[in-house]
């Protein structure tokens, strides 16, 4: 069973691997069209802005009380700053960042070309010459690896700007102390790995979605079941990529 489950999640990567050097092929013929990508962002962006923000605060407040629990145990309650900025910027708010648009926008793709390929809209593409990994793939693959970066920064100041808050008012460290290691901390290389890490899950995140719905089963039953099967492909790659991401850069 087990030598089984492995054969079909090789040739599933294998099939992922060359759809995904189809769509390079295709938008390199064919071009990216800008104003679908602008389109595409746009809608991501505000769809995925509110509530982002709101798991950005919590998930700073979590940050301060959790990491100043730890820090005081060892006498080192003024570092919190630190912790909330690394951990933030690094980690935390990139895959947060990516879990939100895979939830929102990749499950909206996924079902989307489902259905297009249950209804056969895909092969009538390709019937009237035009690609459809170049017309439906590649705008959203440049918008979400546009928009992902940009969230990831609006991520980071709601989240750190929470975490002051709640150190301040609630913990009791100093505004001054909180400032101080959060800003001589944070470099701008982290900042960089940062947003390398979510442009890097921005192309997954599309590709993913893609893939799934290209290769859905027709019919209802499938178009569901792509979609939860891209979800699971789109967090396991995202934070397998993270790992990765993280050893590389201060490994």
């Amino acid at each position: 069973m087990s030598a089984g489950l492995m054969s079909v999640s090789v040739r599933k990567i294998g099939a992922y691997a060359l759809f995904c050097c189809d769509c390079a092929v295709s938008t390199l013929q064919h071009g990216v069209r800008w104003n679908r990508v602008m389109e595409e962002g746009h809608k991501l962006g505000v769809k995925a802005f509110p509530v982002l923000a709101v798991m950005a605060v919590f998930v700073g407040t979590n940050l301060a009380i959790q990491g100043f629990t730890a820090f005081r145990q060892l006498g080192a309650g003024s570092l919190l700053g630190m912790f909330v900025a690394l951990a933030g910027v690094r980690e935390v708010c990139p895959i947060l960042a990516a879990t939100m648009i895979a939830a929102k926008g990749g499950t909206e793709m996924t079902a989307q070309l489902a259905v297009m390929n249950t209804k056969e809209q895909i092969d009538a593409l390709e019937v009237m010459a035009v690609d459809p990994r170049a017309e439906l793939v590649a705008p959203s693959v440049f918008a979400i690896m546009l928009v992902l970066p940009a969230l990831t920064i609006i991520a980071v100041a709601f989240s750190i700007g929470a975490a002051y808050l709640v150190a301040v008012h609630q913990l009791h460290v100093g505004s001054g102390d909180f400032l101080y290691h959060c800003l001589g901390n944070f470099r701008i290389y982290d900042l960089w790995v940062g947003l390398l890490k979510a442009c890097v899950f921005g192309i997954v995140i599309a590709s993913v979605s893609g893939y799934f719905g290209f290769h859905s089963e027709r019919g209802p039953a499938g178009v569901g079941r792509s979609t939860n099967q891209a979800v699971v492909a789109m967090c396991v790659v995202c934070v397998s990529l993270n790992f990765l991401l993280s050893a590389i850069a201060y490994g």
